[in-house]
């Protein structure tokens, strides 16, 4: 069966490395923040300025002041810290973010990123994505493998303008995991979610991309 939100959400939280900084977009990647295993020592950054994110609260621990650039409450830690945004920016910009995990509309198989809009429609607008896919050095994409309509998200090239130009590592959706070694490479498919079948995969999927390394 297709893997829900928060299994996708797990399956990322698994590439957070101890010591790294990493901002999660809007969307499926803030549920990352509940997945982080204990031990590993992660800070969340947020474009809105907050440094140090914790999971999202219990109706107890809710303060409608503490939120993610989502605009969702979230809860401080012990070591949370609030800078401005341009500092905020200024750590993106400047390379000191190891990882960013971000949803997306389009991927396409040469790890192209589409997400900020679609022609005709009102959505939020890029936030800082395009600075993230500029400044951070590993880019994570969560989505469903396709759209409300069926169509493959996961695509030949982008129908939808671009958030950035190969910037995507590695994709994980509600059927399966792709990762590329580096920039110049072919996604490989990596895993496939539970009793989902490869031909299944493959039919909803029209990028090009290798079959699992044996």
């Amino acid at each position: 069966m297709p893997w829900t939100r928060d299994d996708m959400a797990a399956l990322a939280a698994q590439e957070l490395l101890d010591g790294f900084y990493v901002n999660l977009g809007i969307g499926i990647p803030t549920l990352v923040a509940n997945h982080i295993a204990p031990g590993v020592d992660v800070t969340l950054q947020s474009e809105n300025g907050m440094l140090g994110l914790g999971p999202f609260p219990t109706e107890a621990e809710i303060d409608a002041d503490i939120i993610n650039a989502g605009k969702q409450t979230i809860t401080e830690l012990d070591r949370t810290s609030y800078v401005s945004s341009a500092d905020s920016f200024g750590m993106i910009r400047g390379g000191h973010i190891q990882l960013s995990v971000l949803g997306a509309m389009e991927v396409a198989e040469n790890g192209d990123l589409a997400n900020w809009m679609v022609p005709g429609k009102m959505v939020k607008g890029p936030g800082g994505a395009m600075d993230l896919v500029a400044g951070v050095g590993r880019i994570i994409v969560l989505m469903d493998h396709v759209d409300k309509a069926g169509t493959a998200k996961f695509r030949k090239s982008c129908t939808l303008p671009l958030t950035g130009a190969n910037v995507v590592d590695m994709i994980i959706t509600n059927l399966a995991i792709f990762q590329r070694p580096d920039r110049r490479s072919p996604f490989f498919l990596k895993a496939i979610a539970p009793n989902v079948l490869p031909d299944e995969v493959r039919a909803k999927t029209e990028a090009h991309y290798l079959e699992m390394p044996a």
